[in-house]
């Protein structure tokens, strides 16, 4: 029972979910509507693991690191993009949607930086285990083959997505590819 517990309490269920409009599902592939999204970036690789201390930045800044010594609720997922150009190599973390941009704590840390993802509708795949460059890869190469034969326009950048902490094992991880739809439906 207390591993139930513990469990529940540091799930993704436990977290706000940046929120977003399910325009169309088949199976693993969405196509979604975001608003912009204010999040925390900082230089990251694309590692679910986060071994080069990216996870550990912004989770100093949500806990405190912060202007305001302030802390900010964690949220989910944690956005992670190699290939973005402006804003290349990046892990971010959603800003919960109560936070008014003024209200946003400036980061005391210089690697991390606050960014504004702008809405607009995405291709999504949803695929378990870790996220890692391969299956980042893999998961891309059927979002891609799928919106071909939809006949949807899709950006050429990337990001993952990642909905659980490090700690959850393989199988019942929740990640996600997302690319930009050239043309909205």
């Amino acid at each position: 029972m207390i591993v139930g517990i513990g469990w529940k309490q540091t799930s993704r269920s436990a977290y706000e979910t940046a929120s977003y409009s399910v325009l169309e599902s088949d199976d693993v592939f969405e196509i979604r509507e975001y608003p912009d999204l204010n999040l925390a970036v900082t230089q990251a690789e694309l590692d679910s693991q986060s071994k080069d201390g990216s996870f550990m930045r912004l989770f100093r800044y949500i806990d405190g690191n912060n202007a305001r010594q302030q802390k900010v609720a964690m949220t989910t997922p944690v956005f992670m993009n190699s290939q973005r150009t402006d804003a290349p190599g990046q892990m971010g973390f959603v800003i919960p949607r109560d936070l008014k941009e003024a209200e946003i704590p400036e980061p005391d840390n210089a690697k991390v930086k606050l960014f504004q993802r702008k809405g607009g509708q995405f291709a999504v795949i949803r695929f378990s285990g870790r996220i890692n460059e391969a299956t980042v890869q893999q998961a891309e190469e059927k979002l891609r083959a799928w919106a071909a034969k939809k006949e949807l326009q899709l950006a050429d950048e990337t990001e993952s997505a990642g909905y659980d902490p490090p700690w959850t094992p393989g199988p019942f991880r929740r990640n996600e590819v997302h690319i930009r739809l050239s043309q909205s439906l």
